[in-house]
């Protein structure tokens, strides 16, 4: 299975300056976190290699990066919205 975040998007959350935090993620609900980590995983462009995986296995592919730490969740107060990326492009 391939790693959907070797490559990430270029986001604008690369720069704390900007007002941008990061959120532990088991800081919030379980209601709350799941939204996130559920469009995350459904965005287009987030590709999985050449195999299809259902929503419900992305999302349990995104839940286990986030707890191994491989993910970091910001918050851009704003744009008000939630992003992950993977935690080696987080400057902050």
């Amino acid at each position: 299975m391939s790693d959907a975040f070797d490559n990430p998007p270029d986001y604008s959350f690369d720069d704390a300056e900007d007002g941008v935090i990061e959120i532990p993620y088991q800081s919030l609900s379980a209601v709350a976190l799941a939204g996130i980590v559920e469009e995350f995983a459904s965005r287009d462009g987030t590709d999985y290699g050449e195999y299809e995986y259902s929503l419900s296995d992305k999302v349990t592919q995104v839940e286990k990066q986030l707890k191994a730490g491989h993910l970091t969740l910001l918050f851009d107060p704003v744009s008000e919205s939630c992003q992950l990326i993977n935690r080696r492009d987080w400057k902050g």
